[in-house]
């Protein structure tokens, strides 16, 4: 292993608020890196995460998706989830899970989320102009497209943040998971009452639709459809919520493509793409080695822990020319920040829609927008990266 002047840990929160320059330093000295505070080895090359993703019968998703000290159950707490599962259970569920969260589904939702996308930018202080643009907006659109694919009711969406928080907020090597486990269990609890009414009557809504999927005659257990639900909140709200907070802070910094894209909204597809790769919402997930790996001249051993840094293979010059440039003109089809292989985030679609009508909406809105970075606050989890609050300013019309 070669020794260099870099020191990386995944839930270091000095490095959170900023880990790029650390990142250029794992890739350029230290490609092959073990935190040792975190039990893991931590790849940050492109080709490396890349080459890791799709192999998954060398670097597993069974022991979890999370740095994790030896011996260390916390996997084992959680009801069966299509991310911690290899083949051929895994292409089982993902099989059964599609027949249910079908393109057509997601499409399907494209009028309900611009009409939420404008009514809750119509609450915006016009008078004022400011906001907290997660709490007023990111966190609670992604909220209520969950709520509604599930058939959850308005009133329990705040719920939903709750416990999605509080899911992501985990540090296994430092104890901190009493939250989380908390918040899978009140999951679990909350949607066993929603399966039990959906196997007797059924309705238009994913529950219903997860709860009659079958191949070859076979459908998902109680306990398969109660870990999607899970899996769906933390997945397809944190994602999505810090996708468009991290999105208001790089457009903040970059006025003239915020204009560009402001005059011409068919570029949005593009920038989603490029916000994507900039600043990515999921950092990096672990996985677990079912054999010896050198790599770089280094030895990771069979059973060991290896982090696959998205957000670094995403500014990996090695594969994006000026990969700290913001840039809508950019081709990024290779950016990783929604995984390779089979654990490719099935939600991908979803997210990329709520993402590019939630910026149409914003341009119209607020065109001029400020962030106020002194003020706002980060959301302290290693694999996500986001925020909490978020205020912002404008000029306000008339």
């Amino acid at each position: 292993m070669v020794a260099v002047k870099v020191r990386y840990d995944p839930f270091d929160a000095t490095i959170l608020s900023d880990p790029y320059p650390t990142y250029r330093l794992l890739r350029d000295s230290a490609p092959v890196y073990r935190a040792e505070e975190s039990h893991t080895w931590v790849l940050s090359r492109h080709a490396d995460v890349q080459a890791a993703a799709v192999d998954h019968g060398t670097y597993s998703s069974v022991d979890g998706i999370f740095p994790t000290p030896p011996g260390s159950n916390f996997i084992g707490s959680f009801l069966p989830m299509m991310i911690v599962m290899d083949p051929p259970r895994h292409d089982q569920l993902r099989a059964l899970v599609s027949r249910a969260f079908t393109p057509r589904r997601v499409a399907g939702l494209h009028g309900a989320i611009t009409q939420m996308a404008a009514e809750l930018l119509g609450r915006f202080d016009e008078e004022f102009g400011s906001a907290d643009f997660v709490t007023d907006f990111a966190a609670i659109l992604p909220a209520a497209v969950i709520a509604d694919l599930l058939g959850v009711p308005a009133e329990d969406r705040d719920l939903f943040r709750l416990w999605s928080s509080q899911l992501v907020q985990v540090d296994v090597n430092h104890g901190q998971t009493t939250n989380a486990l908390a918040a899978a269990a009140s999951i679990y609890a909350y949607f066993t009452d929603f399966l039990a009414e959906r196997r007797r009557s059924a309705r238009a809504d994913l529950m219903s639709a997860l709860v009659n999927a079958t191949v070859d005659g076979i459908g998902l257990t109680d306990e398969e459809v109660l870990g999607f639900c899970a899996l769906l909140l933390v997945a397809g709200y944190e994602t999505t919520t810090n996708l468009l907070g991290n999105s208001a802070v790089v457009l903040a910094q970059n006025p003239q493509i915020r204009r560009r894209l402001g005059r011409d909204r068919t570029l949005l597809g593009p920038a989603v793409e490029e916000l994507l790769r900039y600043d990515s919402p999921a950092q990096g997930l672990s996985r677990t080695l079912t054999r010896d790996v050198t790599l770089h001249g280094t030895t990771m051993r069979r059973g060991e822990k290896v982090l696959l840094l998205f957000g670094s293979a995403n500014r990996d010059e090695r594969a994006f020319p000026e990969p700290d440039v913001f840039d809508v003109d950019r081709t990024c089809e290779h950016q990783v920040a929604f995984g390779r292989g089979i654990h490719f985030c099935l939600g991908a679609a979803l997210a990329r829609m709520e993402a590019r009508i939630a910026l149409d909406a914003l341009l119209d809105k607020v065109p001029d927008w400020e962030v106020d970075l002194t003020s706002a606050r980060r959301l302290r989890s290693g694999p996500i990266r986001g925020y909490t609050s978020l205020p912002i300013t404008w000029t306000p019309s008339g």
